[in-house]
Parts: structure tokens; C-alpha cells; sequence
């Protein structure tokens, strides 16, 4: 296996690019200016200690990170958050990427609104078959965007630049919010495909083994038999449902515990590890949250 290239600051991505750095916590490059650059191998991992965000046109190689690997489509977005791996592949002779990638570290955000929500904006963690597809438009108002920052890198670094830089950064990402939206819209069939086979498994878990087996089913768990990202399969059912795909799991919890409450001689005990919960104490703490009272408590009413 490949050693992974260790990508720490953005002056060490565009000594890569071979571009000169304007700002040492930002950086938009357009690929099509760049030489073509002869790759040491077909095959090369990075890691980052910074947010990517890449627009690529056409398909100049195979991109992988996480369980899955994705070949480029004419203007997509691909997210990266700090400390993921990214391999490129099938890559021969010169090399040259199409599109656009911008650059921020984390110590650009740190002390402002942005740097205080980042984690709000779920799509860093997707995994690469989650990417954005723009449409023409979208691609026009993302170009808009980077053109913006990447003119205040062209200026002089005054006391301006970075509410500027990051007042922009929060626009576009923004945009981006609202192009997922789009997506999961108009994958409406999809993602309800997905949603009838999530409620499916949730009804099928608690009549099988699982629960002793695993536990208390998860959002990875679910997210994993639909090969998808955690973060991707929680804001799908969430678009669809207007409920976390928590809340979904814990209202299957919730319905599941009501039917086992009078089932005759199960103590709550018993049926707090007939559904997975290590500590019994833990499932009387959600259904009294959710139900308004403890099981026993809803056993003598009924």
C-alpha cells in the first residue's frame, strides 16, 4: 500500500499545484492554469488537515476515500473535513484535474459564527458517492463564489480580509445547503425507497436477535446496510420525514417497549435488555421522556 502524502498547511497543497500561496489559511485554485504535472505514480493517498472543497469538470481520474469510490461527473462538489483521506487513481502520464478546489484550515473559522456551526454542515462527512451534482445555474453562483474569495486573497491583507474571506466562505456554503436540498428533492423516489426500507429493518430488528447481539440500534447501524454516510442517510430521512433518523429509531423503541409492557410476567428489566439497553435505568429515562411517564407508570394506567 501507498505511504499516505501528509497535507498539513495549504502552503503544502500549492507547493503541490506549483501556485504560489496569497493567504496561509485559504486558497482557491483553478486547475486549468496550472502545468500538467507528472505524477510519481498512478495511484496516491492524501491526507488533509484542512477543508477542501472541490468543483471538478469532466473525468480525469477515480477519487476514493472512505469505503467508496466515485468517478468524477461534469460539475460536481466533493467535501473533505480535516483529517480524512483521499486517494486518486487510474491517473497516467502528465495529470491536470479540472475545476476549481478551495482551501480553508480550521484556524481561519476558529472565534467566528462559522467556525462555531461547522459541524452543522453535515455534507464534510459524507462519503464520495454523496457528492453534489450542480446544475448549470448552481455552477454559476459556486464559481460566483470562489471569484469572490479569491479576489480578497489578491488583495493586501488588511484588518478587512478575513471577515470578508469567511463572511463569503459562510455564503457559499450556504448555497451548498440549499443545493442538497434540491438533490434530496429531486431524488424524492430514492429516498423513498430508502425511507420504506428503513422503517422495514426498524419493525424486522426488534423481532430478531439483534438486540442482544448488538444492542440498541444505532443511525451507523441502519446507515451501513444502505452503504450510505451516517451523516448522508440522517439528513435523507430527516428531508423525507421532518424526524432524525434518531427520533425514528427511538419512536420504534418507544412502540416496541409499549407492546412488551403487557406481555404477562416481564418485569421492566427483562424487557429493557429484551431491547438491547445495557443499564435498565437508561430505557425508563427515554420512555418517560417520550411517553410523559415510566413504564410502570403506563402499565396501571392501561
Amino acid at each position: 500500500m501507498a505511504s499516505i502524502i501528509e497535507l498539513n498547511t495549504i502552503a503544502d497543497y500549492n507547493a503541490l499545484c506549483g501556485v504560489k500561496t496569497l493567504h496561509p489559511l485559504v486558497s482557491v485554485i483553478d486547475f486549468s492554469k496550472l502545468t500538467p504535472q507528472e505524477l510519481a505514480s498512478d495511484s496516491m493517498s492524501f491526507r488533509f488537515s484542512f477543508y477542501s472543497v472541490s468543483l471538478k469538470f469532466g473525468k480525469q481520474c477515480d477519487l476514493n476515500y472512505g469505503r467508496n469510490a466515485y468517478d468524477f461527473q461534469d460539475g460536481t462538489l466533493v467535501f473533505t473535513a480535516p483529517g480524512q483521506v483521499l486517494m486518486v487513481s487510474n491517473v497516467s502520464g502528465d495529470y491536470t484535474p479540472g475545476g476549481f478546489t478551495l482551501l480553508f484550515h480550521p484556524d481561519l473559522i476558529r472565534g467566528s459564527a462559522l467556525g462555531q456551526h461547522i459541524k452543522e454542515y453535515s455534507f464534510f462527512s459524507y462519503e464520495v458517492h454523496e457528492a453534489l451534482h450542480l446544475s448549470d445555474k448552481e455552477k454559476e453562483i459556486v464559481l460566483e463564489c470562489f471569484k469572490k474569495i479569491d479576489y480578497e486573497l489578491q488583495q493586501s491583507i488588511d484588518k478587512h480580509s478575513k471577515r470578508l474571506i469567511v463572511s463569503n466562505l459562510e455564503l457559499f456554503l450556504n448555497y451548498c445547503v440549499r443545493f442538497y436540498d434540491r438533490q434530496f428533492i429531486t431524488r424524492d423516489e430514492i429516498n423513498s425507497s430508502v425511507l420504506t426500507k428503513f422503517e422495514s429493518m426498524l419493525n424486522t430488528y426488534f423481532e430478531s436477535d439483534n438486540p442482544q447481539k448488538i444492542g440498541i440500534p444505532t443511525v451507523s447501524y441502519f446507515a451501513d446496510q444502505f452503504h450510505l454516510s451516517a451523516n448522508y442517510f440522517g439528513d435523507l430521512i430527516k428531508k423525507e420525514t421532518g424526524k432524525t433518523a434518531l427520533e425514528y429509531i427511538q419512536l420504534a423503541i418507544i412502540e416496541t417497549a409499549k407492546e412488551k409492557i403487557f406481555e404477562q410476567g416481564k418485569s421492566v428489566n427483562e424487557i429493557a435488555y429484551a431491547l438491547g439497553f445495557k443499564y435498565p435505568q437508561h430505557f425508563t429515562r427515554l420512555f418517560k421522556q417520550k411517553v410523559g411517564m415510566s413504564p410502570m407508570e403506563y402499565r396501571n394506567m392501561n
